[in-house]
């Protein structure tokens, strides 16, 4: 990879990086603004909901804006909003009484801000790079991400530290700057222009009716994946505080710990996958899959504090191996006109598992732990049977009949305009034959 690829990499990875201390930097806060705030436990998933399911909502839009004006133009105008509806948070719980419902509406400006981020970083990385070198910046991306949700434990009880409600204006201070340093300095290797929206739908239309069974089943286990790790991580928090009274930068350390184990695994994947010229990803994805569900029957029924963290840490390790090779047959499956659109529709799924997590698994302060956890962790095993029966890595990344007509649209043109250009009679038919 030549070092000017490196840096704009290394700029992207700041997007999935900030776009994640969206919720992880808030939850194990949730306690403190659940005091402060005066709400329930149910109340308080909502602040997680509030901010991902209207980034769910956004990212198909912000990807079909971004297949017809570019990336980038949509990227960092949503990472100023993103680190605006944080500022709106933070002053509504500084001066409200009742500020519950003005943290809300800066979440859910947070929220759709976010939407046009992190798939959109995945969406350069497959514009930029081919095959091997596509495999490692996605898992670079991945590993971000990962690394934001080590951090973001630690950054927000660092933060909450000041005061209860200093975490929100922190987004506004990370968010606000990256969007500008973004727009200024990536450049994207694509000249977009813009599409009839007709064809451009007939096309995306039949990207799934070719690739729809183990497409969509993809974008499920990344779901799966997310909902669980999520869930189990608001739930985590409190069981932290009540259970075994861990506070602080102590109880963030010890949160860091799955999330740093799902970084590290989908950094090695990075790596690892281009070297198998990208053999496994199913066996990976289910395999991470098999983990998570595991991972949770364990917690359930642990008591102790160390078994509550080795149920933690497999959970992390099985979203590991899930993500990066999902995000590669995502990426993947599609040609460049058509890959914001295909990303950001995956990237609503991956939010929309995020969004009813939190409070789906927050119901087990009222129904229990064991029946809410394994109602909920039923989700990962029906990603898992559907993995195994209907994910075909072959057919996912093979080129649909769309890309090659493209290209033979494309040759056809140039053989047009040659023919036009030569007009004796025999030299388009030499032309031809080359180009044959």
């Amino acid at each position: 990879m030549k070092k000017g690829l490196k840096i704009q990499v290394a700029l992207l990875c700041l997007v999935p990086f900030i776009m994640v201390l969206g919720n992880s930097m808030l939850i194990p806060v949730l306690p403190q603004i659940k005091k402060a705030a005066q709400i329930n436990q149910f109340q308080a998933g909502l602040l997680i909901t509030a901010f991902s399911l209207p980034a769910g909502l956004t990212i198909p839009f912000a990807g079909v804006l971004s297949d017809q004006i570019g990336r980038r133009k949509v990227m960092a105008p949503a990472l100023v909003l993103y680190g605006l509806g944080g500022i709106v948070a933070g002053i509504s719980a500084m001066a409200l009484e009742s500020a519950f419902w003005g943290i809300l509406a800066g979440r859910i400006i947070q929220g759709i801000g976010a939407g046009g981020t992190y798939q959109l970083a995945m969406a350069i990385a497959g514009d930029t790079f081919q095959s091997r070198e596509r495999v490692y910046a996605l898992g670079l991306l991945e590993a971000s991400n990962g690394l934001g949700k080590v951090a973001s434990p630690v950054l927000g009880t660092a933060f909450a530290l000041v005061s209860w409600f200093f975490p929100f204006f922190a987004y506004g201070f990370l968010a606000i700057p990256t969007g500008l340093i973004l727009f200024l300095f990536v450049k994207e290797k694509v000249d977009f222009k813009s599409q009839v929206l007709s064809d451009y739908f007939t096309a995306v239309r039949h990207i799934f009716r070719q690739k729809a069974s183990g497409l969509l089943s993809s974008f499920f286990a990344g779901m799966a994946a997310l909902f669980s790790l999520f869930g189990i991580l608001s739930l985590y928090s409190d069981i932290l505080e009540e259970r075994f009274a861990i506070f602080g930068l102590k109880k963030g350390l010890i949160m860091a710990g799955p999330v740093f184990i799902m970084a590290t695994l989908s950094f090695l994947l990075g790596i690892i996958l281009p070297k198998r010229k990208n053999k496994g990803l199913k066996a990976f994805i289910s395999g991470g899959l098999a983990i998570i569900a595991a991972a949770q029957v364990l917690f359930i029924f642990a008591r102790s504090l160390w078994a509550t963290i080795l149920a933690l840490c497999l959970l992390g390790a099985g979203v590991g191996l899930v993500m990066t090779p999902v995000n590669t047959l995502v990426t993947g499956s599609c040609s460049t006109k058509r890959r914001g659109i295909v990303t950001c529709l995956y990237g609503s799924l991956r939010f929309f598992g995020v969004a009813v997590g939190p409070p789906l698994y927050g119901l087990s302060e009222g129904f229990g732990t064991i029946p809410v956890v394994l109602l909920a962790g039923s989700a990962s095993a029906l990603a898992l049977i559907l993995s195994l029966a209907l994910i075909d890595q072959n057919k996912i990344l093979a080129p649909d009949y769309n890309q090659k007509a493209s290209v033979a649209s494309g040759a056809d043109a140039l053989f047009k305009s040659e023919s036009g250009l030569k007009a004796p009679s025999r030299r388009p038919l030499i032309f031809r034959k080359k180009l044959r």
